[in-house]
């Protein structure tokens, strides 16, 4: 973990309430897909944990979806602002498991650290296939970049707007050769996919209120088959064969 100030380079507004951030800082902290950084807002209490997009060694990128007064300043920050970041949080995916052919799955914001994630995958020489679900075809967004990666591409919409019609797990059913995933996303899309018997293992990134993101309040614990685990310090990344629904 490292704090530090990071500058906001740049907003980019992606959907009715998601936004591309890119800010210009120290990422050193930041060694693998999946990991989160932890923002203070002026007027706010608490921190906001934002997963990691992707990153470069003086850049950070960050996709966010506004849900509340701090998500809110922070997407209408102005460029030139700085701001006060918790960098290098978390697990971070394992990338070294994934096999030659691993199937992504995301939901909605639960995307965001899959395209990184889907970058160093396609570096070590793996060709993932990326399975995105969207409540509705105007609710999505990243399309063009992950397919500008040379991913294997799946899209699902719950009214079939665009895509497949239903629910992430839809998709995934029709690439049966595809055993190991990498899943982020709501509750219920995880533990959907969770129960896909094609998929012997994979690693799921979970979300959970925190209150200060590196392990020390114990106010983001869940059960596991290896007992409590913090999702802040022990996760987010957890395996499939430990987690209890």
């Amino acid at each position: 973990m490292k704090q530090s100030l990071f500058t906001l380079e740049h907003t980019r507004q992606l959907g009715s309430d998601i936004y591309e951030l890119v800010l210009s800082g120290d990422t050193s902290a930041i060694t693998a897909p999946g990991q989160f950084v932890n923002i203070a807002l002026p007027g706010n209490f608490l921190r906001r944990p934002i997963s990691v997009c992707n990153w470069t060694e003086h850049a950070l990128m960050l996709l966010v979806r506004v849900v509340g007064e701090g998500t809110h300043t922070l997407v209408r920050s102005v460029p030139g602002t700085e701001l006060d970041v918790l960098s290098g949080l978390g697990n971070g995916f394992d990338i070294v498991q994934a096999g030659s052919s691993p199937l992504l799955a995301g939901g909605g914001i639960g995307i965001a650290p899959l395209y990184g994630l889907a970058q160093r995958l396609l570096e070590q020489g793996c060709t993932p296939t990326v399975a995105l679900g969207f409540r509705t075809g105007q609710d999505v967004f990243y399309l063009e970049e992950f397919a500008a990666l040379g991913c294997r591409l799946l899209l699902a919409t719950e009214d079939g707007s665009l895509g497949t019609r239903g629910f992430v797990t839809d998709c995934i059913r029709n690439v049966p050769e595809c055993t190991y995933v990498f899943a982020c996303g709501p509750l219920p899309m995880l533990r959907a996919v969770h129960s896909l018997p094609q998929l012997t293992g994979g690693q799921f990134s979970f979300e959970a209120r925190m209150g200060c993101g590196f392990g020390a309040c114990m106010g983001c614990t869940v059960p596991t088959a290896n007992g409590s685990k913090r999702v802040c310090k022990d996760g987010p990344i957890l395996y499939k064969e430990e987690i209890v629904w």
